[in-house]
């Protein structure tokens, strides 16, 4: 498969996981408000264990890559 096809594949795919856990959560709310997302670290860990790459998981949560690169260091896990 070329690069362009897996890129493109994988946007879809994070797309699709991002609406399936939104529904899960019950969270209705689409926009970017700004707001703080509650319970990020855990659904960043929880998705890092399942073995997605931490820029995937960022686009699938809808938060910055570096807050999902903080929250995935050592030093942060309690």
């Amino acid at each position: 498969m070329n690069e362009p096809t897996s890129k493109d594949i994988s946007k879809k795919l994070n797309a699709l996981i991002s609406l399936a856990l939104r529904q899960l959560l019950q969270d209705r709310e689409f926009s970017r408000t700004g707001k703080r997302k509650q319970g990020a670290g855990d659904l960043a860990r929880y998705l890092a264990d399942l073995g997605i790459d931490s820029k995937d998981i960022a686009e699938i949560l809808g938060t910055p890559l570096t807050s999902v690169r903080t929250l995935l260091t050592p030093q942060r896990r309690k």
